[in-house]
């Protein structure tokens, strides 16, 4: 099996892309969504998007943007990668040109095909707990099982997860990627320990 990829989301500024670089991360998200503490302006993005290394991909998240402000993250950013979080649809999510992920809520009687299925054009699907009201960084997880339910695109475990819990996870599930928000913060705040930890425990997991 090939290494699970790892993303580090709500990268809130320069010095923690380059903490989430250096330790081994596939990928950092950018989030644009202005309820969450992590909400990021443009300028902040691009200072940030600036000190991301080679290799490394460049993630917008977003919650139900209007096209105007995706295609502003775009220009102006210079993301690689377009992350949905809310209920647009395939055509939207795959006009603006970029690879996209879209990410889908865990309930109990979640039906993952049928909802897989709704989106043909997407570069992977991100599993996130579902809870009323929220659109991810709960740091709850789900029933693990659930995620075996034989994906046709590559599968992001999201959700609860942590340094401590992150390689039974991707033994349990296998995933194309992990994808960690609150699980590397103390307080509130994104620490650079729990960055390196979790970044070296999904490394070693297989």
């Amino acid at each position: 099996m090939s290494r699970t990829r790892i993303k580090i989301c709500g990268i809130t500024s320069p010095e923690l892309a380059t903490i989430a670089c250096t330790a081994g991360a596939d990928a950092i998200g950018l989030m644009f969504f202005n309820p969450s503490s992590r909400h990021l302006e443009i300028e902040q993005a691009r200072a940030i998007r600036h000190c991301v290394t080679p290799y490394v991909t460049s993630v917008a998240v977003m919650v139900n943007p209007d096209v105007d402000y995706v295609r502003a993250i775009i220009s102006q950013v210079g993301v690689g990668q377009l992350q949905f979080h809310g209920e647009e649809d395939n055509a939207f999510c795959e006009s603006f040109g970029l690879p996209y992920v879209k990410a889908l809520r865990v309930a109990e009687d979640t039906d993952l095909k049928a909802a897989e299925r709704k989106y043909p054009g997407c570069s992977g699907i991100l599993l996130d707990t579902h809870l009323p009201g929220l659109y991810g960084g709960s740091g709850k997880t789900f029933d693990w099982n659930k995620a075996r339910f034989g994906a046709e695109k590559p599968l992001i475990l999201a959700g609860g997860l942590v340094a401590e819990n992150v390689a039974e996870a991707i033994r349990t599930t296998r995933p194309y990627g992990v994808d960690v928000s609150s699980g590397v913060e103390t307080d509130g705040i994104k620490d650079p320990v729990r960055i390196r930890q979790f970044c070296a425990n999904a490394r070693n997991s297989i």
